[in-house]
C-alpha cells in the first residue's frame, strides 16, 4: 500500500474530516458489522455531496490512475461506493466504465460485473475505502475470472491495517490511496476534531483493531 504523497494525503484527510466524512468517537466507538469497535468512522459517499472536495477526490484520482497505471484502458468500481467514484474518473479520462457487484444479480443475467466485458482489457480498480482488503479482493479476482488485466487499484482513504496490507501483497495487487489513517490523525489534533488525550486510544486502535475495547 502507497500514498499518492504526503502532501496531498494530509489535504484530503482535513477535507474528509471537514466535511464528516470521517467521525473520530474514541468515548463512544461505533461498532462495525465485523464486530469490532471503532473509534473511527469513515464514509467517504459523503464526499460526492461537496462539489469542491467531490471534484479535488476526482482529480487526485485521475493523477493516481495515469501516473501509475498509465496502460489503464478502463476503470472498474467497486459496489457500491466506488462506483460513483469509478465513473467521475472514467468520464475524466475518456475512457469504458465497468462495475463490480459483491455478489452475482439474482435475476436476469445474472451479472457480477456490469458493463461491456472486454477480455484482455486493462482495467484499474477504484474502491472509496480499504480496510482489510476483502472485498475489494474479491472484486478482483472476479475481475480476472471474467478475462481482464488488472493493473492496480487506487481508494481514496486507508486505515492501513497490516492484514490489509498482506492481502494485496499475497494477491500481487498494487494498491494506491490518497490518505491514510496517519496521515488522518496530526489533521484531526491540528483541527481539533480530536484531543491530545485522544491520541493514545486512537493509535492503540490503530495496532489491534480486532481487540480494542472488546468485551
Amino acid at each position: 500500500m502507497k500514498l499518492h504523497s504526503k502532501e496531498i494525503a494530509a489535504a484530503i484527510a482535513k477535507k474528509l474530516l471537514e466535511i464528516k466524512a470521517i467521525r473520530l468517537q474514541p468515548q463512544q466507538p461505533f461498532t462495525w458489522a465485523s464486530g469490532w469497535k471503532s473509534p473511527i468512522y469513515c464514509d467517504n459517499r459523503l464526499s460526492l455531496s461537496f462539489p469542491e472536495t467531490r471534484t479535488f477526490i476526482k482529480e487526485k484520482l485521475v493523477e493516481v490512475v495515469r501516473q501509475n497505471f498509465p496502460d489503464a484502458e478502463g476503470i472498474a468500481g467497486v459496489a457500491t461506493a466506488g462506483i460513483p467514484q469509478g465513473a467521475l474518473i472514467a468520464e475524466e479520462m475518456g475512457i469504458p466504465f465497468i462495475y463490480v457487484r459483491s455478489k452475482p444479480k439474482g435475476h436476469g443475467m445474472e451479472n457480477m460485473i456490469e458493463g461491456k466485458v472486454t477480455k484482455g482489457q486493462k482495467v484499474v480498480v477504484i474502491e472509496d475505502l480499504v480496510s482489510t482488503g476483502g472485498s475489494s479482493l474479491k472484486a478482483v479476482e472476479a475481475l480476472k475470472t471474467a478475462g481482464f488485466e488488472v493493473l492496480g487499484m487506487a481508494a481514496i482513504f486507508t486505515y492501513g491495517f497490516e492484514l490489509a496490507r498482506k492481502n494485496f501483497e499475497n494477491a500481487g495487487v498494487e494498491l494506491m490511496c490518497l490518505s491514510d489513517y496517519e496521515a488522518m490523525l496530526p489533521q484531526a489534533i491540528e483541527n481539533h476534531y480530536a484531543s491530545d488525550e485522544d491520541l493514545q486510544s486512537l493509535a492503540e486502535w490503530r495496532k489491534s483493531p480486532e481487540t480494542w475495547k472488546a468485551e
